[in-house]
């Protein structure tokens, strides 16, 4: 058996399209036009290509963005000043702070500056608050645009074992609680989980996000199983690799993300929805 590729390219696509008619109807209905500030604090080359990508997605989608570049040394002080000034703008719906930022910025301080309607990446504490008590909110997007995958195969998730191999905040917690709000038996995993295999080859859905490359072997999967690869992993080679042994996977699972390809379309994709949200609550 090899599985069906699940194609976040085509998903991600087909999700601008529909934001794209959103943002126009937007426009013409009331008048916005749905802006999305970028913060991005010194010259990372990684954090450089994942904005420019961004950029580029909310251009063909009608969002205005705009950049807030500050210098490797700018002070902790001086990015809360920045995050302060996006607040008070009407013309700006959601606010993104590229993370990491240098040492002497406190990231948690930053990412709690922001006002929590304009918090579009879904890290803030009130959002991740109203995530737990199933409150409406901005969800993380990576997360979130897991779920607008797992959506696109038409699957009943009700009664489905799930397991999310990683804890953090930005993908493990939010994708479990996501899940269990979808009537999955929920279990997470870890670095300290003794015997992985023991829980991943009961999954019916398997989310792999631990930040390790190929952690994930065929037989600790269930044959049939949807496996979602959140990781993306720099090699040796300059290639990139995810946390699933995508070939040896791919003969046991029943749907695949690939990597690159799979998840990562889906977490813009997911940003713009968001910021979109977040204009429509202005309207």
């Amino acid at each position: 058996m090899t599985a069906e590729l699940i194609d976040g390219k085509a998903i991600a696509k087909q999700l601008r399209r529909d934001l794209k008619q959103e943002v126009d109807e937007l426009k013409s209905a009331h008048g916005i036009t749905p802006g999305l500030a970028v913060v991005l604090v010194g010259s990372d080359p990684a954090s450089e290509v994942y904005v420019r990508n961004k950029h580029r997605a909310c251009e063909k989608a009608g969002i205005m963005t705009r950049d807030i570049r500050l210098d490797e040394d700018t002070s902790h002080e001086e990015v809360m000043q920045a995050v302060q000034q996006l607040n008070d703008d009407p013309l700006i719906h959601g606010i993104l702070v590229q993370l990491p930022t240098p040492d002497q910025v406190d990231d948690e301080a930053i990412i709690n500056a922001i006002d929590p309607n304009k918090d579009v990446d879904g890290f803030h504490p009130v959002s991740m608050g109203r995530l737990l008590a199933g409150q409406p909110g901005f969800v993380a997007c990576t997360p979130k645009g897991i779920m607008h995958m797992l959506d696109t195969l038409d699957m009943d998730l009700t009664g489905k074992e799930a397991v999310v191999v990683g804890r953090s905040n930005i993908v493990g917690k939010p994708q479990a609680l996501l899940l269990l709000e979808r009537h999955c038996t929920v279990t997470i995993c870890h670095s300290r989980t003794k015997d992985l295999a023991a829980h991943t080859s009961r999954a019916d859905i398997l989310v792999a996000a631990a930040g390790r490359a190929h952690m994930i072997t065929a037989d600790m999967i269930k044959p049939g199983a949807t496996v979602i690869d959140v990781g993306i992993n720099r090699m040796e080679d300059g290639s990139l690799a995810g946390d699933v042994d995508f070939e040896g996977a791919k003969e046991v699972a029943g749907a695949i993300t690939p990597v690159p390809g799979g998840v990562g379309p889906m977490t813009i994709a997911t940003l713009l929805r968001n910021t979109v949200d977040a204009a429509k609550a202005t309207a």
